[in-house]
């Protein structure tokens, strides 16, 4: 149980896909504008990392392993996610049409996200079991949120600074980021 725990800190904080491992950063910069669209989209990401883990797991050993043809791994990853995005997008369309509305084309574009695809293949690189897999995949999806729901929270204050014309939104957002970046990476240094 220590292990799991440790798994899910380390996938949150010391490794945040966003901040360490510099994934995701397209929906990162694109969504963060307000923290209610951050928030939908930081649990749309994990959701679909979580899922993501539970079904590349048994594909990669269950399926392109017996058969031999493991070098498949990304293109059947890939597939695999983009079904699980339709699936997802088409749930949000019906159930919560504002949160659809306000993802815009960012919903769409968590297939390609390179965070989503990236916890897979860890997953299968480090050599994670399957409950490994599913909480690596939802504590990074986590980490994802965190660092989204964060840059919101500053970029929100953004709309009251005096920001100079140069530096208004995206490159004050990457700056924020950046220094976001540092804050976390120091906290690798600790462990």
């Amino acid at each position: 149980m220590g292990n799991i725990f440790l798994l899910a800190i380390t996938a949150i904080l010391l490794e945040n896909f966003v901040f360490v491992k510099f994934y995701g950063i397209c929906p990162f910069l694109g969504v963060s504008q307000k923290s209610d669209t951050a928030v939908g989209m930081g649990l749309a990401v994990t959701f679909t990392m979580t899922i993501a883990s539970a079904l590349t797991w048994p594909l990669y050993y269950f399926v392109l392993v017996p058969l031999g043809i493991e070098y498949l791994e990304t293109i059947a990853f890939i597939l695999l996610i983009a079904c699980l995005v339709q699936f997802i997008e088409m749930f949000l369309q019906k159930a919560i049409p504002s949160l659809y509305s306000a993802l815009g084309i960012y919903l769409p574009l968590i297939t390609t996200n390179c965070a989503v695809l990236g916890v897979a293949l860890l997953n299968i690189q480090q050599g994670y079991n399957f409950l490994e897999s599913v909480v690596y995949g939802c504590c990074a999806g986590l980490g994802f949120l965190l660092a989204i729901f964060l840059l919101s929270l500053i970029r929100e204050r953004f709309d009251f600074a005096d920001i100079p014309k140069p530096f208004r939104g995206i490159p004050i957002a990457l700056i924020a980021g950046g220094l976001l970046a540092l804050a976390f990476s120091g906290l690798r240094l600790n462990f």
